[in-house]
């Protein structure tokens, strides 16, 4: 049933964060009606995310109301706050009663950390799907992964697959493709190279071995 309701949306920042991860659902969820969005950290101080940009968060854990979506993305720098207690007790808390416990790339990882995703269908950046089945989420390949109130998303630009899939729960098919067309949603890219089967072993290697530099980086500092 599509719901008619006034509705409030969480997205989880924090330093480190990939922004797009989030940007992305923003840009859907910022076109629908009645959706309040909020921008959500421990603090309102300024926080940069893992490419530099600055976002300032608008909403506390503490004052934030219940949500209706909540929603958090990954990032190289996630492992220096993935465990962080008052990050994982605020997901807990408001995943508990929400309509839909969702994330964008490695931010499934906190979810289930945050014991949200234990025998739950989920998806995350490819490069993370072993450590996602460590925590006891059933890891499923996909742009996005919907099991009962359960949506995940793949890697990064999968956040706007995965914003358009709840804003089709959320108000129905034709609000989402009207925002698809208003952000001109209509991928066309470059290169295809954009998961693992089809940048082959060599580029998947020398993207790993990034990866794994980036995150050694985040842990010496």
């Amino acid at each position: 049933m599509v719901n008619t309701r006034p509705t409030a949306v969480g997205l989880v920042f924090y330093p480190g964060m990939t922004a797009l991860d989030v940007v992305g659902p923003q840009a859907v969820f910022s076109v629908l009606a009645d959706v309040t969005i909020h921008r959500i950290w421990k603090t309102l101080d300024p926080i940069q995310s893992d490419d530099g940009m600055t976002v300032v968060p608008d909403t506390t854990f503490a004052n934030c109301p219940p949500l209706d979506v909540v929603c958090i993305g990954g990032g190289t720098k996630q492992g220096a706050i993935q465990d962080d207690p008052e990050l994982l007790d605020f997901l807990a808390k408001q995943g508990a009663t929400a309509q839909y416990v969702t994330s964008v790339c490695g931010g499934s990882v906190m979810l289930a950390k945050a014991g949200l995703l234990e025998g739950y269908r989920a998806t995350t950046h490819w490069a993370m799907h072993d450590q996602l089945a460590e925590l006891g989420a059933s890891v499923t390949a996909g742009r996005v992964v919907v099991d009962r109130n359960r949506m995940t998303g793949g890697g990064v630009t999968a956040g706007i697959d995965f914003g358009l899939t709840i804003a089709a729960a959320l108000r129905g098919e034709e609000a989402a493709k009207m925002a698809q067309l208003i952000i001109e949603y209509d991928p066309a890219p470059p290169f295809d190279a954009g998961s693992p089967e089809k940048a082959g072993p060599e580029l998947v290697e020398k993207t790993i071995a990034w990866v794994m530099a980036e995150m050694a980086d985040d842990a010496v500092a």
